[in-house]
C-alpha cells in the first residue's frame, strides 16, 4: 500500500504524518499519527497552516461518518464523570469513541488545566477511545476552530461517536453547538437560581437537557426536570426550535452509578434518526462548514492587517497614545484600517 505524507522539516515539531496509517491502522501505530496530526493542525506556524490545510483535503474524503456530541455544563455537574461512563457504554455495543476536551489555559505555560485523561481513568485507557484535551489558548475562536480540525481528524481514523466537551456554561457553548450534530446541555438537580439565570441562552441551545446526580434528591431532580420541560415548551412557541421534527427533552440519569445512561442513548438515537430523515443534520452540517470557512477568513484578515507594515509602522505610536489617553480608541482604529487599505491599493 502506498502511504502517502505530509511532511514537517524540522526537528522538534510534529514529524511527517502518514495520511494512510491514520485512516487504516489501529492501535498505538495510529494514535501517534493521530496525535502528530492534531498537533500539527494546532501549530500557529504559517508554513505549518499551509501543511495543515493540505492534511485536512487528504483526510475530508475520509471523514463525515461519525456523530458528533457536544456536552456541557457549569462546572461540578459532571461532565466527565457522564462522558466516561457513556463512552464505555458505547464502546461495549461497538462503538469507536473519541473525546475532545476544551479546557481553561494557564496564563503561565499555555498548558490545560483539568487534566481529563486523569479524570477519566477508565475510558482513556481503553483501546476503542481517544481523549485528547486542547487548552483553550486564551481565545474561544482559536479552541474552535482547531477542534473542528481535531474533529476531522479522529473521524478519518474511523471513530464514530466523537463527543466535544466545555469546560462550563458560557460563550464556548455557542462555538461547541455550532459544530456539533447534537448539543447537550448537564445539570445538577438544585440547580435552583443558577437555572433560572441560564434558561433564555443556553437552554435555547440545547438539544436534550440532562439532570445530573439525580441519585442525591430525587425530588430535587424530578423538580428541575418539570422547570426544564416547562422552559422548552415556552421557547417551542417562540419557534426556537422545529416542533414538526425533534422536540427538545429532560432527562434523569446517575452518571456516577451508571443509571440512565440507556435511556440517554435511545434519546440521542432518536434525534439522530429523525434529524437524517428529514435532511436537517446534512444541512446544519452545511451551514457549520460554511461558518467554519468565515472563521477563518476573519482570522487570516486580522493576522494579515497585524502583519501589514503600515500598520507595524504605525501601531506602537498609536498604542501609546491611547493607553496616555491622548487619541480615541476608535480614531487610532480608523487610523490603522485607513493605513491598510491605502498601502493595499
Amino acid at each position: 500500500m502506498s502511504t502517502k505524507t505530509i511532511s514537517v522539516s524540522r526537528p522538534r515539531e510534529p514529524g511527517p504524518i502518514a495520511v494512510d496509517l491514520l485512516v487504516h491502522t489501529t492501535g498505538s501505530v495510529q494514535r501517534r499519527a493521530i496525535a502528530k496530526a492534531i498537533t500539527l493542525l494546532e501549530s500557529t506556524r504559517a508554513d505549518h497552516r499551509a501543511q495543515a490545510d493540505d492534511l485536512l483535503t487528504a483526510l475530508l474524503p475520509h471523514t463525515g461518518k461519525s456523530f458528533r456530541l457536544g456536552i456541557s455544563g457549569v462546572p461540578g455537574v459532571g461532565k466527565s464523570t457522564f462522558i466516561e461512563a457513556l463512552g464505555l457504554y458505547l464502546i461495549e455495543r461497538g462503538h469507536r469513541v473519541a473525546v475532545l476536551t476544551i479546557d481553561p489555559s494557564s496564563t503561565v505555560s499555555g498548558g490545560s488545566i483539568l487534566g481529563d485523561k486523569t479524570r477519566m481513568e477508565k475510558l482513556s485507557m481503553h483501546e476503542r477511545a481517544y481523549i485528547r484535551p486542547s487548552p483553550s489558548s486564551g481565545t474561544l475562536g482559536g479552541v474552535a476552530e482547531k477542534t473542528r480540525e481535531a474533529m476531522l481528524v479522529c473521524e478519518a481514523a474511523g471513530y464514530d461517536i466523537v463527543m466535544v466537551e466545555t469546560v462550563g456554561v458560557g460563550q464556548s457553548e455557542t462555538a461547541v453547538a455550532n459544530m456539533t450534530d447534537m448539543f447537550v446541555l448537564l445539570q445538577l438537580p438544585n440547580a435552583g437560581d443558577d437555572l433560572q439565570a441560564i434558561k433564555k441562552g443556553v437552554m435555547e441551545l440545547a438539544d436534550l437537557v440532562v439532570i445530573n446526580k439525580a441519585d442525591i434528591d430525587a425530588i430535587a431532580a424530578q423538580r428541575a426536570q418539570l422547570q426544564i420541560t416547562s422552559a422548552m415548551q415556552l421557547l417551542g412557541l417562540f419557534g426556537s426550535h422545529d416542533e414538526a421534527t425533534w422536540h427538545p427533552k429532560a432527562l434523569q440519569l446517575s452518571a456516577l452509578n451508571g443509571q440512565g445512561i440507556d435511556t440517554f442513548w435511545a434519546a440521542v438515537t432518536e434525534f439522530k434518526t429523525l434529524q437524517t430523515a428529514n435532511g436537517k443534520l446534512a444541512m446544519r452540517r452545511q451551514q457549520q462548514s460554511l461558518a467554519w470557512m468565515w472563521e477563518r477568513i476573519d482570522t487570516g484578515l486580522k493576522q494579515a492587517f497585524r502583519q501589514h507594515p503600515a500598520v507595524q509602522k504605525m501601531l506602537p505610536q498609536l498604542t501609546q497614545s491611547v493607553l496616555e489617553g491622548r487619541v480615541a480608541a476608535s480614531t487610532a482604529a480608523r487610523n490603522l484600517l485607513l493605513a491598510h487599505m491605502n498601502q493595499a491599493q
